[in-house]
This record gives structure tokens, sequence and C-alpha cells, in this order.
């Protein structure tokens, strides 16, 4: 079951949000609050709370534990930018952008959680299953690199005796 959360016109821009978002996809909400917590940015405290109310709504609405949730999407999307003018030299003015975004997290309880120990368990095993392979195909190449170099002995026999 997926659960989201939206938060609409943060004021922020979605550039730096983004680079926070990156960080807790595919992240057990534990953790992604736990790297939240530590991360030292504006982001960070508006992407926690958005999945804070994520979680709520997972409790809440759909009766899930947080416990197994897994943070399946974190999207940030491009708010309307308020345009507002700075006076300059001259007379002149110049445009300043002040970009808001949208925070999206979506939760889910149907993917896997993977942990270190899992991954690094899963690299080991596609190591021995690709040793295996690269063996199985070595025995058969010099099987038919000798079936072929016996072919090519009897063909020159063949025209010497000719």
């Amino acid at each position: 079951m997926e659960v989201r959360s939206i938060y609409k016109y943060a004021r922020i821009s979605p550039f730096k949000v983004r680079e926070v978002t990156r960080e807790i996809q595919g992240l057990p909400v534990s953790a992604a609050l736990d790297v939240l917590a530590f991360t030292p940015k504006k982001a960070a405290f508006l992407v926690g709370k958005t999945l804070k109310s994520a979680v709520a709504n997972a409790e809440n609405n759909a009766n899930l534990k947080p416990d197994g949730l897994v943070v399946k999407e974190a999207i940030v999307g491009e708010g309307p930018t308020l345009k507002r003018l700075m006076p300059r030299a001259r007379g002149s003015g110049s445009r300043i952008l002040k970009r808001t975004s949208h925070i999206r997290i979506v939760l889910s309880d149907e993917i896997l959680i993977e942990t270190r120990e899992t991954k690094k368990a899963k690299r080991e095993q596609e190591k021995k299953d690709f040793k295996k392979q690269a063996t199985a195909s070595e025995t058969s190449e010099r099987s038919t690199t000798a079936s072929k170099t016996g072919a090519k002995s009897k063909n020159r026999k063949k025209k010497a005796k000719r």
C-alpha cells in the first residue's frame, strides 16, 4: 500500500531540496528520519516535516506500522516563482527570483528493505555466480578450439597427401 504527503509552496529552491531528497530515497522511514535529523540544511527540516506527515497518514488513514515503511519516492517539483525588483545603479533595476517548490513523499510497505549486510551478501553471491559462468565458458571454449584445431590438422594432412 502506498501513502503520500505533499508540502506545497515551500519557500526554498527545488535544486536545494533535491540534494536532500536523493539521500533518503529507498531508505526505511527510521533511517530516513535519522539522516534528516543530522543534515544541517533548511531543506532537511522541510523534508523531515513532510516525511513525518506521510508517516502520520500511514498510521491514521491506512492503519500501517511505521517500522515497515520505506521511502519509495521523494520528488521535488517546481512551484510558482515570486518575481521581485532590486534597485541597481543609474536608476535601473534587476529581477530577483524567489523560487518555491512542491515536496512529494510516497511511502510504501511493499518494497523489500535492503540493509548493508543483505547488499553485501548479494554482491558476493553474484561474484560466485560470475566465476562459475567464467569457468564453464572457458572449458567450453577449450573444447571447441580443440575440435577446430583437430579439424584443421586433418584438412592439412589431406592436402599434403594430394
